[in-house]
């Protein structure tokens, strides 16, 4: 290899889509980023517009290697990493959805998940998967999209509807890293990580499994051919013809937490990280074992590289952090982000407020799809930076919440913890997290670590980088946060989270909320 080559990887996420070119040394040397709409059809369901991510995907790949003065033809591979569970239907034919994209964030189909926990399908689902049931995943998005998709998006001249062409394989089903390898190589794959959050996908045999098919209705025709993260026949190359006017191999994918898990070099059992984004995912690598999960978290895929076995990890998915923030600025209460530090800083607690931002339900390890948002705790004294720290707060006790459920699970004392994200930058949130689960928390140098994780996987399937100690030489510590709170005090803040947790789960009850 050369040094005037590189591995580019396309992040796709819940708010929008970014390109980032990583040199040997997995430096950025070139970034471009671009928001995309999110549209609330109904109270609780969110969805985005595939078409719109996939013209802002070749945006901001554009953008960002003239930036840098790279040539396409310098790029040695491509990775991908995606929001996960999000679901896409699309012509085969035509290659547009047949529908918008149904966001994992999304609630419309809780109904259904109760359905299956009164008729006992749960533990079936548990034991296959993984899994909790709950309309996180992609499984009932997908069931949902064949029922009610609209026919007419379709070509006119065929009067077939949405579900009876997915069973001659004429609409396809993929989550996104499965619509982004379509539209810049033209196969229609996903990989294991991805596989694994669709609810349809046996994590033991490795393949889709039929009963789960035919419980949701999902035919297999539609669905993708299932390949490693890190795919040394690689999954295609763009078409030279094409946007970039290159050739160049697509060869590494990964949901963005299993992404931020190899981007963080957590390659050992027992390493763990925790991703900052929309929501805060903690994921603890547990080697070749799927460690079943007694105490409400998910057991998932965390990569496979190609030839080696399935590397498996344990799962706490926080729905609502980064996005309690935005919620601040929607309420005005703050007018950036980069406010809250500063803000909750000026006041010397909450005053007893506290802020469960449970908008689209509870995740690990509480699992209540009804919970919602709730604020406890106010006087006529309370100000906004009280609430502004309590929200910051709350993204610290969810993921207390998750590693105490991880300890229980994994009987390894987190003494230790690698984070990542937009929100890490903010030291006052790092060091309250530090605070409040009494361990030490660790910041990478580069924190964009589910963009780095894709890339890498990109990179070893094309010979880039060697292995995986050239990866673990590569990561470097910015800056380690230890507890400075007593512990007992910070026991006492968590019991009364607990309380306002219990405020706020049911409350979505049937008919006041989807």
């Amino acid at each position: 290899m050369t040094d005037n080559t590189y591995v580019g990887a396309v992040d796709q996420g819940t708010t929008g889509t970014r390109f980032m070119v990583f040199d040997h040394g997995g430096q950025v040397v070139a970034n471009a980023y671009e928001k995309h709409e999110q549209h609330y059809p109904e109270p609780g369901w969110v969805e985005h517009d595939p078409l719109e991510i996939w013209e802002n995907t070749k945006r901001v790949i554009t953008a960002a290697l003239e930036r840098a003065a790279i040539d396409p033809g310098q790029l040695e591979a491509i990775g991908v990493t995606n929001q996960r569970e999000t679901t896409v239907l699309w012509d085969a034919e035509t290659g547009k959805p047949v529908h918008n994209a149904i966001v994992w964030q999304d609630r419309r189909t809780t109904d259904r998940i109760e359905e299956l926990e009164d008729n006992g399908g749960v533990e079936t689902i548990r034991e296959k998967t993984g899994l909790e049931a709950d309309a996180y995943f992609s499984a009932t998005k997908a069931e949902w999209l064949l029922d009610n998709a609209d026919p007419i998006k379709l070509e006119r001249s065929r009067p077939d509807d949405v579900r009876d062409r997915a069973e001659s394989g004429d609409v396809l089903f993929g989550t996104i890293d499965s619509w982004l390898v379509y539209n810049l190589t033209g196969a229609h794959v996903t990989e294991v990580t991805n596989a694994s959050r669709t609810m349809l996908y046996n994590i033991h045999d490795l393949e889709w499994d039929d009963d789960l098919l035919a419980a949701f209705s999902v035919p297999r025709a539609m669905l993708p051919e299932v390949r490693p993260s890190s795919d040394d026949d690689t999954y295609g190359t763009t078409d030279p013809d094409g946007f970039l006017g290159a050739e160049i191999p697509v060869a590494g994918a990964l949901g963005d937490q299993q992404a931020a898990l190899f981007g963080q070099t957590c390659f050992d059992a027992g390493d763990a990280k925790n991703t900052y984004g929309t929501g805060s995912f903690f994921l603890m690598n547990t080697g070749d074992e799927a460690v079943e999960s007694e105490h409400g978290l998910l057991t998932t895929i965390g990569f496979q590289r190609a030839g080696e076995p399935v590397q498996y990890a344990l799962e706490g998915s926080i729905f609502i952090t980064g996005a309690a923030i935005e919620w601040l600025e929607d309420l005005t209460l703050i007018d950036d982000p980069t406010e809250t530090a500063e803000l909750a800083r000026s006041v010397e607690s909450t005053d007893g407020v506290y802020v469960v931002p449970a908008f689209t339900g509870l995740g690990a390890p509480h699992w209540d799809q009804r919970a919602r948002g709730t604020v406890v705790g106010m006087t006529r004294g309370t100000r906004r930076e009280h609430l502004v720290r309590a929200t910051l707060e709350s993204i610290a006790y969810q993921t207390r919440d998750v590693a105490e459920a991880m300890e229980a699970d994994s009987d390894i004392e987190m003494t230790s913890l690698k984070v990542d994200g937009g929100a890490v930058k903010n030291n006052f949130l790092c060091q309250l997290q530090s605070d409040i689960i009494g361990s030490e928390i660790v910041r990478p140098v580069v924190d964009e670590t589910t963009a780095l994780g894709s890339a890498y996987a990109a990179g070893l399937a094309v010979g880039y980088w060697t292995g995986l100690e050239e990866l673990r030489n590569n990561w470097q510590v910015d800056r380690e946060f230890e507890p400075r709170l007593a512990r007992s005090t910070a026991d006492e803040k968590y019991a009364r989270w607990m309380d306002a947790v219990d405020c706020a789960r049911g409350w979505a009850t049937d008919g006041a909320d989807p």
